[in-house]
């Protein structure tokens, strides 16, 4: 498992900075599709999802947002389709599929293995 740069901001307690941080790679995909299980949602409105959800940790920048939609997109786990946003503009809507359903677990999953181990080697002696 290899850890990727991407344009995430997370904001620490205590820490008037935010900075980006190396994030493990999947992990974006993982609050991209939790963040649409509540329902549909346009590209900034994930980011506010996602921001909301993680307590105004996570702060995810269009330079990694988009291009992590258009993959998953290609992959069917999220699906598109252009509509009006709340300030009557035009904004591609997405949402997730049954394809993103299974691979939302699959990542739950990954990432609970992933901080089980985490958390073991942290209480290691």
């Amino acid at each position: 498992m290899s850890a990727i740069m991407i344009r995430i901001d997370c904001r620490y307690e205590g820490s008037l900075n935010s900075q980006p941080t190396a994030l493990l790679q999947g992990t974006l995909d993982l609050l991209i599709l939790k963040s649409l299980v509540a329902g549909e949602k346009h590209g900034l409105g994930i980011s506010r999802r996602i921001e909301q959800i993680s307590g105004g940790t996570f702060i995810v920048k269009p330079g990694s947002l988009f291009p992590a939609l258009h993959r998953m997109e290609e992959e069917g786990w999220i699906s598109a389709f252009w509509g009006d946003s709340e300030n009557n503009r035009r904004a591609k809507y997405y949402r997730l599929t049954k394809a993103g359903q299974k691979q939302l677990e699959v990542e739950k999953n990954r990432w609970g293995r992933i901080s089980w181990g985490i958390a073991q080697v942290l209480e290691a002696s």
